[in-house]
């Protein structure tokens, strides 16, 4: 069989392999598409296998791993989590390749003699025992020109799960962490619709079902990995993600603190008639009339518990309508019910709808039930039809639609002081993000903007606008000339933080590249570098006129050269502020302080000086928001 591993970067392969024809995966959550085991191989100076596969796609894990090994040793075996859709072909690998050192952690190892019929020396049907070496949190192992750092990440969602950063190609290896249903059919990498698409779907049904319960373990292990440079998660199911990171960091940062993804309604019903059915439609639709986007309605009889659980998760406001049925809750709504309970899901809003020919029961219990789960609030009294909803039953689902959309989060009412200035209000504009380059000199030298328009078509003019105080903008007052290069979306925040929050006069801002294993800085006709790394296009522009506005200097320029670099989607502030630039720590929602809207920085204390000025990216105290 010929072999299909696939590049990831210089070096570092996928070697894992799809099994299409499994249906259910860990014999409880269908997966039409199939599922990925996913397996990575780092070649070095001492070569390195991160996890091993299921053994149902063992033969093409090994025809893989031999074919990149071309007869040279395997060194080193990283095991992040020991569930055996990662690790059962490690009896073969350790037969295959004797020599080699398994890394785990000192759970793992404990495992590894629970899984396997290891044991010192040979014989009697016993494999030898591996060479293990045990690592904990921060510890690091080189291969070469790549270093691993591990971090313990218990309960995601085994207690033995670590993760490894390896610091060279910025690769987070994540164990189960960031993986997702689904075989990988062709592209290995997700791209823009899979943000959106079943990819998330998928990703979103299995962090919940699998991983759910363990909300404040995962959001231990976000902040173990917040302060790193991520350019890629290679996750042990699924796709990798190598784009718009932070847009899936914030997924999971949601779901991890039970933070709804949005403001509206599920709607879980069973119905044996369809009388109960034709309630729920009734309210669907006066939810609709009142303004609630984003509605789902299903039926737990033809619908799954694991995509109930999903949704759950998703949606902020539930409302549960039961049958009775032999004096109870009916059959599916009650495990539905039980496996949001088994889940541990929080802090959602619940109401009720009954129906019953002659003993209706289903609400009182249904709302035992929910009462029961962590931080759920129970909104309303339980609706009750008798057999099927009639003209005069209509009021009372009316009544909780009402109900339900006055509960729904709103944005507040506009409250300020007539003639007043909201300094929020000038983040709701349009604006883009922009890496403004100059050279003084030998000294390249450049800044983040988030103003520039085109003037006018013919000629081709630009404007900007820059702070004065910035060293950008006294050499363009010297030169006369600069380049805007177009910053994309999947412009991660070392960039922002590079080129915002520090000064020319004082940094180099171009010691380096861009990107450390990127092409680097490149040059224009006029001399001066833009970005081609993070960069979609770039505009070379020759200063025809200037106005000084205070604490501003507006540019309007000649373009003397332009150019696309690539199709990704131009980067917005509005996309900056809510998928790149930080988000505060769990952690920080303990603490008392504020926290600076542009770069997150935090400062600690019940009040802000009002000549407060941020030590990272120097805004005043009104980009500061009080924690909490």
């Amino acid at each position: 069989m010929a072999h299909n591993e696939r590049l990831i970067t210089d070096g570092v392969y996928w070697i894992g392999g799809n099994d299409r024809r499994l249906s259910v995966f860990e014999g409880v959550y269908p997966s039409e598409r199939g599922v990925s085991y996913n397996s990575y191989l780092a070649l070095d100076e001492k070569n390195v296998l991160l996890d091993t596969v299921d053994k149902a796609v063992g033969g093409v894990f090994f025809e893989n791993l031999e074919f990149l090994l071309k007869g040279k040793s395997l060194d080193y075996a990283i095991i992040h989590h020991m569930e055996p859709d990662h690790s059962a072909c490690l009896a073969e690998l350790l037969l295959r390749y004797p020599a080699l050192t398994v890394v785990c952690t000192e759970k793992s190892a404990a495992m590894i003699g629970q899984f396997f019929n290891f044991q010192a020396g040979a014989g009697g049907g016993a494999e030898r025992a591996p060479r293990i070496r045990i690592v904990k949190e921060g510890d690091t192992l080189s291969s070469g020109r790549r270093t691993y750092t591990f971090a313990e990440a218990p309960m995601v969602h085994w207690p033995e799960v670590m993760v490894s950063y390896e610091s060279y190609d910025r690769i987070l290896y994540s164990a189960d962490a960031f993986g997702s249903f689904g075989a990988i059919d062709g592209n290995l990498f997700a791209d823009e619709a899979d943000y959106a698409g079943v990819w998330l779907d998928d990703a979103r049904r299995y962090y919940t079902n699998i991983v759910g319960k363990y909300g404040p373990q995962v959001l231990a292990a976000l902040d173990k990995i917040a302060p790193l440079d991520i350019a890629m998660i290679c996750p042990l199911h699924g796709l990798v993600w190598r784009k718009n990171l932070n847009f899936f960091l914030e997924k999971y940062r949601r779901w991890a603190s039970y933070t709804p993804e949005d403001n509206t309604v599920l709607i879980a019903y069973s119905s044996v008639y369809g009388n109960t059915e034709n309630a729920v439609n009734v309210l669907a639709a006066a939810l609709a009339d009142r303004g609630v986007k984003k509605i789902t309605v299903y039926d737990v009889s033809a619908t799954r518990s694991d995509v109930i659980v999903s949704e759950v998760f998703r949606c902020s406001h539930v409302v549960f309508a039961a049958t009775t049925y032999n004096a109870g809750i009916f059959i599916k709504m009650d495990e539905a019910l039980n496996d949001i309970k088994a889940h541990q899901i929080r802090d959602r809003t619940a109401a009720f709808i009954e129906n019953g020919s002659w003993a209706p029961v289903s609400g009182k219990l249904m709302r035992e039930l929910v009462s029961a789960l962590p931080g759920w609030k129970i909104l309303g009294d339980t609706v009750t039809i008798n057999s099927s909803l009639k003209e005069a039953g209509r009021p009372s689902i009316e009544k909780l639609a009402d109900t339900i959309a006055a509960d729904l989060p709103r944005a507040p009412a506009p409250v300020h002081e007539k003639n007043a200035v909201d300094i929020p209000a000038f983040f709701k504009l349009s604006y883009g993000l922009f890496l403004l380059t100059v050279r003084d000199g030998e000294k390249d030298n450049g800044c983040i903007i988030n103003t520039a328009v085109q003037l006018t078509d013919t000629p081709k003019r630009i404007t900007i606008s820059v702070i004065k105080a910035n060293y950008t903008d006294e050499i363009i007052r010297k030169t006369g000339i600069f380049n805007v290069s177009v910053l994309s979306a999947d412009t991660p925040f070392k960039v922002f933080r590079h080129f915002g929050f520090q000064s020319g006069r004082t940094a180099d801002k171009f010691a380096g590249p861009l990107d450390p294993k990127g092409p680097g800085p490149a040059r224009s006709a006029n001399g001066l570098i833009y970005a081609p790394v993070y960069g979609n296009a770039f505009i070379s522009g020759k200063v025809i006129d200037s106005k000084d506005w205070g604490t501003h200097t507006l540019y309007v320029a000649e373009v003397t050269e332009a150019a696309v670099l690539s199709n990704e989607p131009s980067v917005t502030y509005q996309y900056y502020a809510d998928h790149i630039k930080p988000k505060p720590p769990a952690s920080a929602a303990k603490k008392k302080g504020w926290v600076c809207k542009v770069c997150g920085y935090i400062h600690e204390g019940e009040e802000l000086p009002p000549d407060f000025v941020c030590p990272i990216c120097n805004h005043g105290a009104d980009a500061f928001e009080k924690l909490g």
